[in-house]
């Protein structure tokens, strides 16, 4: 980053850290607030949950020594799994958001002004009563900030950012941009800030499937001088020493391990691993990236003194994603590579060993991103307070939409709007059951899924019209159909299903 690119940035954060301490919004007896929110991480890409090609040191230090939740679920794609999270519902509600393809943003910072005009005129907010995550923050007198991929769908604009509740924000809006590394512009509150270095307004986004020409595009540096890591982990780093006397909500909405691949480097552990092909060695590094990033920010924390005065949050927004895909390896359609079968996730379900997947990224469950098989939704999720909260592994359900509650009943703050969302609050600070029909809903392109406390999971298959039941706690790798021996328990969740999705099971589909 150039001197003048770091001044600045500086003068920006220093303006809102006056208006900010004007307002005396601090409140010294609370808790900082910190949400690492990755970006496709699967399950087992993390060492310890048995990733074999590389460590993850920093992050199994936070699941070792904090409180995990073994039934965690976010969305099966990045967007929809963002809204859930920010507004508290279910990921299949139409009438909660309105998910706008990305890429508007890629014809340059030229256009953006008309761009959001268009996007604000067909926006679909909630009522004003209705809180979204950072709101209900402010309303307990936290300053709230994200920074890296910013909203809560494939595309937003800065007055939604605002509309939200977000007092600091930097990086894209534009996931469609975010899909690259090497970003011409971004946003930083209501600016557009140039990156100089960067020319390219693709971001330096790579072809896919790996092949002589992907590689060497991809290690083409020209236009590509500052990776947006760097810039998330700088900025990160300075709100975190500026607002160190807190009470602060910060989100680090990183890309990482996002792809298409890139990185600057490979990492010296995965260099020499001659068990990686060239592409898988670089996907590796970029989950390096993320450890060494976790790590920086836990080291700042200790060096300030704030450890045990700060909440760490770490969790996925959807299950594992193939990022490196290679022609007679492992790339879409994904298939059998023993009989070359296309996997239909219903006879012939997707799993790492069957598709040829060397990192088995799903921990041997059924199927990816986009599935509504657990592979696809099922995510890491962790908690570390030091001293305030006692470590293990809590075995109750819990996704996306239940954290806004969860935070609210924490904080304080009074609901006026009944949410889909249900507070663990009781769970993650005294280790309390939670109802045994508690549930959670994912949509997906695929179909909806509906899982329970007690282990059930009813799931749609849409291309089939079928619907399936399984008892996870006994089939977690759902292997085995049981609605022809449990029917009412299926005719039972298929009344909520279609509940929550509005009588129409197809509301239950993204697309």
């Amino acid at each position: 980053m150039s001197n003048k690119r770091f001044i600045f940035g500086l003068l920006t954060l220093c303006a809102f850290f006056f208006i900010v301490q004007t307002t005396g919004a601090a409140d010294k007896n609370r808790p900082n607030i910190i949400y690492i929110y990755t970006s496709d991480l699967g399950k087992g890409l993390l060492s310890v949950y048995g990733q074999k090609h590389f460590t993850t040191p920093n992050i199994d230090a936070l699941i070792n020594n904090g409180l995990s939740f073994s039934k965690a679920y976010g969305g099966s794609t990045t967007a929809y799994a963002r809204a859930s999270l920010y507004t508290g519902y279910f990921d299949c509600r139409k009438d909660k958001w309105r998910i706008i393809r990305g890429g508007a943003y890629t014809k340059g910072s030229a256009y953006i002004d008309i761009d959001e005009r268009e996007i604000n005129a067909n926006d679909l907010s909630l009522p004003e009563n209705d809180l979204y995550l950072p709101q209900v923050f402010k309303k307990a007198g936290y300053v709230t900030a994200q920074i890296g991929l910013l909203g809560m769908g494939n595309i937003s604009t800065r007055q939604q950012i605002e509309r939200y509740g977000w007092d600091y924000s930097y990086g894209y809006l534009d996931f469609e941009q975010g899909r690259g590394y090497y970003p011409p512009f971004l946003f930083e509150n209501e600016k557009i800030i140039t990156i100089e270095g960067n020319t390219r307004n693709d971001c330096g986004v790579t072809p896919v499937p790996e092949s002589e020409n992907a590689y060497k595009e991809r290690w083409n540096m020209n236009g590509k001088e500052v990776y947006s890591p760097d810039l998330f982990i700088n900025k990160t780093i300075e709100f975190i020493r500026m607002f160190k006397d807190g009470p602060f909500y910060l989100m680090f909405n990183t890309q990482l391990p996002h792809g298409p691949v890139s990185i600057p480097a490979v990492h010296p552990e995965v260099a020499n691993n001659d068990a990686l092909t060239p592409v898988e060695k670089e996907y590796a590094s970029m989950v390096k990236l993320l450890d060494d990033q976790v790590g920086i920010i836990m080291s700042e924390l200790r060096s300030l003194g704030l450890e045990e005065n700060t909440i760490i949050i770490f969790a996925s927004d959807n299950g594992h994603e193939i990022h490196y895909q290679q022609i007679d390896h492992i790339t879409r359609p994904f298939r059998n590579i023993k009989n070359k079968q296309f996997f239909d996730n219903l006879h012939n379900k997707y799993y790492s060993d069957r598709a040829g997947d060397v990192f088995n990224g799903n921990a041997g469950m059924a199927g990816v991103k986009y599935s509504n098989l657990d592979g696809g939704i099922h995510i890491p999720l962790v908690f570390y307070w030091k001293g305030n909260l006692k470590k293990g592994v809590c075995n109750e359900i819990v996704s996306n939409c239940d954290f806004l509650p969860t935070m609210a009943d924490f904080l304080g703050v009074n609901l006026s709007v009944k949410k889909d969302g249900t507070s663990f609050l009781p769970a993650l600070m005294k280790g309390r059951k939670l109802p045994k029909n508690q549930f959670i809903v994912a949509s997906s392109s695929e179909g909806p899924t509906i899982i329970t406390n007690e282990g059930w999971k009813l799931r749609y298959h849409l291309a089939s019209r079928k619907y399936e039941l399984y008892n996870l706690d006994k089939d977690p790798e759902e292997k085995y159909d049981v609605i022809l021996r449990f029917p009412e328990k299926a005719e039972e969740l298929k009344k909520i299903l279609l509940q929550i999705c509005d009588g129409r099971i197809e509301n239950g589909v993204v697309s």
